[in-house]
């Protein structure tokens, strides 16, 4: 199985899905465009009234309340008493929601960043819900040696007798079983692997790295300048989304494996940067990303 090269084509793609397109996430082209819409004027003003919502789509209220319930229990929006908001950039989704929360989309970006992992290769897996949805998808390999800083991905690669399983040191956090403080940085540091894997909680428009917690986007440095090639694992809901604490650039990584098409803004950052993209087949979860140079 090869890996990506950075070396690669330039590539844009459209903002919007097609409106002829299937459902996907159990959404119709209509709802998804109305929802991709929603988010952007209220990232553009802020706060928005429901009653404007309505006005601007020509739906009823109660459709736009249901609009912003399905948006605020993805993280997307905030909703508040009678419009919408950003989302706080200081907390992020609570891990059991997390774990729910665009799991399909999840799947295909597993098995494409799995099919880019060859045999007898030496990783850093970092926390997330995406990366334990890959670690699954990488118990089916040969002879890998991973070091992380997730319980949560240690037990489900544990299920694999050959491989070489290294737990980073630190301070556990129970809600998700990440391990991270200075313990954790300064063993990271003692490794040079072949590949990191890591989450993200946001990518701003301009390519910004950001994160919720500052110990864990410390982590998460550390594995990216220990890494011959950077693979960043992000769903379509992380794009535009705010957090506070930032981890660096689009352009530090090798490639982004994604379920969606990323926005126009985003792959000029990354086409800058010269980071390969791989976007999933949102119907049969195949890789419909250009593919770089071999």
């Amino acid at each position: 199985m090869a890996s990506p090269s950075k070396n690669h084509g330039k590539v844009n793609f459209p903002v919007s899905p097609s409106v002829g397109s299937p459902p996907i996430n159990g959404k119709s082209a209509p709802v998804r465009d109305r929802h991709i819409k929603i988010q952007n004027l209220v990232r553009s003003k802020g706060f928005i009234t429901i009653e404007h919502l309505a006005a601007q789509f020509d739906v009823t209220p109660q459709t736009i309340r249901r609009d912003i319930n399905i948006l605020s229990r993805e993280g997307l929006i905030h909703r508040y008493h009678g419009g919408a908001g950003l989302p706080p950039s200081t907390e992020n989704v609570a891990y059991t929601q997390r774990k729910v929360l665009c799991l399909k989309e999840k799947e295909q970006i597993a098995r494409m960043v799995a099919a880019c992992i060859p045999d007898h290769a030496s990783l850093f897996i970092n926390i997330g819900t995406t990366t334990e949805e890959i670690a699954k998808l990488l118990c089916g390999h040969e002879r890998l040696r991973v070091i992380t800083n997730s319980l949560n991905v240690a037990s489900i690669l544990a299920g694999n007798d050959h491989f070489e399983i290294i737990v980073a040191g630190g301070l556990v956090r129970p809600r998700d079983g990440g391990i991270v403080g200075p313990l954790t940085i300064d063993f990271i540091q003692q490794f040079r692997v072949d590949f990191g894997i890591i989450g993200i909680s946001g990518i701003d428009l301009d390519g910004t790295l950001l994160d919720f917690d500052y110990r864990e986007v410390r982590a998460a440095r550390a594995i990216i300048d220990n890494s011959r090639k950077v693979f960043l694992a992000a769903d379509h809901t992380k794009f535009g989304r705010n957090a506070m604490v930032r981890l660096g650039s689009i352009d530090e990584i090798d490639a982004l494996f994604t379920d969606r098409q990323p926005t126009e803004a985003l792959v000029e950052a990354m086409n800058a940067g010269d980071v390969e993209l791989h976007v999933a087949n949102a119907d049969q979860g195949e890789d419909a990303g250009l593919k770089g140079k071999k």
